[in-house]
């Protein structure tokens, strides 16, 4: 099924639509045939669409993987581009299935949004970008005592961001904007000193610039932003499909299973591999999900698994594995067993 771009929600009035989640979202999902899923408006790495329209991208590809899940088809999935604000709206509504969006877990969220995050496909740290050229002599955010900042609002930045600077006495002026475009065209423009968001963000960002040499993405890391998606609350089915998803891409990395070996891997005398891939003739992997005993096999022919998935969007843009690495290579990629 081709993917299709559905447009950015138009009003926060669509907050008053049933906001509880429906009484079996997989099974609207199946009825439809299709997963509706918000993403970001465009950030190279993460979701954006390519030259033809069509999206991809890191949390796009977790979209498809759920898809796949599903329907045995990455295809199966429809996306909805929301900016930092309507994300929230758009899951509360009912309008996406899910949020795939580099979108913080925090307690306000999953306690006052009524969210569930299914997990952490992304480990970042807010920091601070600035035109090199336009500030001499700065290679710290320590010195940007007074500095104009650009920062997007509705976000967990702009709390983080105050905090920062209240803790270390410094004075900052906040030039705030609503749109993840909006705010990149006046850090461009030069309306303000440095440009504050996730380090990745501000990676991929940097490379849209007319001339990325000249910014310089400061070292500090002010804060933990753990990126993933997220869910209403009130129907475990759906929240442990998607759950289970994320970990079955991580654990698909750990064991070695590619889209290359897949049939080797279905083919494998190994009692672990045999089972997260549903081989075996007692497996019952896939019923309590209510899905097919082989959709593990489905989201790696479809889409891959976490580390192949990486190293297509991520790795390209000069994103280092670090924190995402898998458990066994010193990371925080563990996913719970799959048995």
């Amino acid at each position: 099924m081709k993917t299709v771009i559905k447009g950015i929600l138009g009003s926060a009035a669509l907050a008053l639509v049933a906001s509880g989640a429906s009484a079996s979202t997989l099974e609207e999902v199946r009825s439809k045939g299709f997963v509706q899923c918000g993403v970001h408006t465009g950030l190279i790495g993460f979701a954006a669409p390519n030259d033809d329209g069509e999206w991809e991208g890191f949390d796009v590809d977790l979209c498809r993987a759920v898809a796949a899940a599903i329907f045995g088809d990455g295809g199966a999935v429809e996306f909805t581009p929301t900016n930092a604000t309507e994300r929230f709206t758009a899951l509360q509504s009912g309008e996406i299935d899910m949020l795939s969006r580099n979108t913080t877990w925090t307690l306000s969220r999953d306690t006052s949004l009524g969210f569930n995050f299914a997990g952490v496909n992304y480990y970042d740290g807010q920091g601070f970008m600035i035109n090199a050229a336009n500030l001499p002599g700065i290679n710290s955010a320590l010195q940007l005592s007074g500095a104009a900042i650009c920062v997007q609002t509705g976000t967990t930045t702009e709390l983080n961001l105050a905090d920062y600077f209240r803790a270390n006495n410094m004075e900052y002026n906040p030039v705030v904007f609503q749109g993840f475009d909006e705010t990149n065209a006046a850090y461009e423009a030069g309306r303000c000193d440095a440009y504050t968001t996730d380090q990745s963000g501000l990676i991929a960002l940097r490379l849209t610039l007319a001339n990325p040499d000249d910014h310089v993405v400061l070292p500090e890391v002010i804060s933990k932003e753990p990126l993933g998606p997220a869910v209403r609350q009130g129907d475990d089915e759906w929240f442990n499909i998607v759950k289970w998803t994320l970990m079955a891409m991580i654990q698909a990395e750990e064991s070695g299973i590619t889209q290359d070996n897949l049939e080797e891997m279905m083919a494998s005398d190994n009692p672990e591999i045999r089972r997260i891939l549903g081989q075996e003739s007692e497996s019952t992997i896939g019923a309590g999900l209510n899905l097919d005993n082989e959709w593990v096999v489905n989201i790696v022919r479809e889409v891959g698994n976490y580390g192949e998935v990486f190293d297509r969007h991520l790795a390209p843009i000069g994103v280092p594995r670090g924190l995402n690495a898998l458990w066994t290579d010193g990371g925080l990629m563990y996913a719970m067993p799959l048995r």
